[in-house]
């Protein structure tokens, strides 16, 4: 027996399971800078709760993922973690998904539709090797693109003409937390500015 046959990593979508491979370190790194950025955010402000990959949701629609980031508000985390196997029965807030080499289609395609069709308020696709962000919020039960957000380096920036510059975004808004961003360096960076 080796450990990939003890793994219960997987999700089952429209009934098929597909195995969950093992994150990189650029998705490992994404993955703990949300839930330090936005998680902190949400419990000092008692708004609600993350959860990283390997988490099992089950949707109405009979659907299981394990998305790379998930946020539950406040008044939904005591509806949607009232089960006795400690996972979620029902729709979060939001949800990440980090690319990798074996799920980004699935991410962009299959599982974008099944977050919007079972009312995933906001959805980001995460790119980590192009270090971009695209953002979806539902609005009247479509996923309507918010923006598409790019992490440039300093040298890049420079690069820039002035007009370029002032309309590059340097944060991205957390649409299910009001009025909160988060700088788009510190989402991919190693360190926090």
């Amino acid at each position: 027996m080796t450990v990939s046959d003890v793994r219960d990593d997987y999700e089952i979508i429209e009934g098929v399971k597909f195995m969950s491979p093992s994150p990189g370190w650029g998705h490992v790194n994404v993955t703990a800078n949300l839930i330090k950025l936005i998680g902190n955010y949400a419990s000092i402000n008692k708004l609600g709760v993350v959860a990283p990959d390997n988490f099992d949701v089950h949707f109405p629609d009979g659907n299981l993922f394990q998305p790379d980031f998930i946020f539950v508000n406040a008044e939904n985390a005591k509806l949607l973690f009232q089960s006795k196997d400690n996972t979620i029965h029902g729709v979060p807030d939001m949800v990440a998904e980090i690319f990798s080499k074996s799920t980004m289609k699935r991410d962009i395609g299959i599982k974008k539709d099944i977050y919007e069709k079972n009312g995933v308020r906001e959805y980001w696709i995460i790119d980590p090797w192009s270090e971009n962000i695209q953002v979806y919020i539902l609005r009247d039960g479509k996923y309507q693109l918010d923006d598409v957000y790019q992490n440039y380096s300093d040298e890049e920036l420079s690069e820039l003409t002035e007009e370029e510059r002032a309309e590059v975004k340097m944060e991205v808004p957390v649409a299910v937390l009001d009025g909160f961003t988060v700088k788009i360096r510190n989402i991919f960076g190693w360190y926090f500015e």
